[in-house]
C-alpha cells in the first residue's frame, strides 16, 4: 500500500503516514526500523505494509517507495 510521509520524530523513529484518502495512520519504531530507512521526510512517497482494520490498524513496515 501506497501513502505519503506526514510526521516523523528522529529520536524516537515514530511519525505518521497520510493514506491516499487523507487518513493519517501512525506507526511505531519497529515499523520504520523493519524497513531500514535512516531519515524520512514529511512529503516523500512511502510504501506500507498493515495488519488490522480500523481502529486496529497497525502499520508493520514503512519504506520509500521506488518506481
Amino acid at each position: 500500500m501506497q501513502a505519503t510521509a506526514y510526521t516523523y520524530d528522529s529520536d524516537t523513529r515514530t511519525g505518521s503516514v497520510l493514506l491516499d484518502d487523507g487518513t493519517p495512520v501512525p506507526f511505531d519504531a519497529p515499523a520504520f526500523d523493519a524497513g531500514g530507512l535512516r531519515l524520512l521526510r514529511p512529503g516523500q512517497r512511502v510504501r506500507i505494509e498493515v495488519t488490522g482494520e480500523g481502529e486496529g490498524r497497525r502499520i508493520t513496515l514503512v519504506t520509500l517507495q521506488t518506481f
